[in-house]
C-alpha cells in the first residue's frame, strides 16, 4: 500500500468517526459547531493563561500543569455527554428544545470562561459581551427548569 492510499484511509476513518459522533450528538448544525469552537477557544486560551502568563486559577502556582489540562478535557467531554443525554430526552418527548437549551447553556459558560481567560491576559473586552453571555446562560437554564 502506498503513502497516498494510507493517507486516504486515515482521512476516511476520521471522517467516519467525526460523522458518527456528530450524528449521536443530534447532527452537525450551527449550535454544535459553535459549542465545539467555543470549547476549543476556551481550552486554548486557558493553556495560554497558564503557559505564557502563569495566571491560571486552576493550578496552585498559576502555571501550566498536565493534570489541570487533563481535567479540562474531561470536563469538556462531560459537557458533550450532557448534550447526548439532552438528545435522547428530546427523542423521548418528541421535541428538539432540550438539546438546544443545553448547548446554549454550555456555549454561554464557555464564552464567559473565554472572556475570563483573555481578561487574565490583560486583554480588554466590552462588558456588554459578558452581560449578554450571563443573560443567555440564565435564560437557557430557566428554560430547562420551566419545561
Amino acid at each position: 500500500m502506498d503513502t497516498n492510499a494510507i493517507k486516504n484511509w486515515i482521512i476516511v476513518a476520521f471522517a467516519a468517526v467525526g460523522s458518527g459522533i456528530a450524528n449521536i450528538l443530534g447532527g452537525w448544525d450551527s449550535a454544535l459547531l459553535t459549542l465545539l469552537v467555543f470549547m476549543a477557544i476556551d481550552y486554548l486560551t486557558g493553556m495560554i493563561v497558564a503557559g505564557v502568563f502563569k495566571k491560571s486559577k486552576k493550578t496552585e502556582n498559576g502555571a501550566l500543569e498536565s493534570r489541570a489540562g487533563f481535567k479540562g478535557i474531561v470536563r469538556k467531554f462531560s459537557q458533550l455527554l450532557v448534550v447526548l443525554v439532552a438528545v435522547y430526552l428530546d427523542k423521548l418527548v418528541g421535541g428538539s428544545y432540550i438539546r438546544t437549551a443545553a448547548i446554549i447553556f454550555f456555549c454561554a459558560n464557555e464564552g464567559i470562561s473565554i472572556l475570563e481567560n483573555v481578561g487574565l491576559m490583560g486583554v480588554p473586552y466590552p462588558k456588554f459581551l459578558k452581560d449578554a453571555l450571563e443573560v443567555l446562560r440564565k435564560k437557557s437554564d430557566e428554560g430547562q427548569k420551566n419545561e
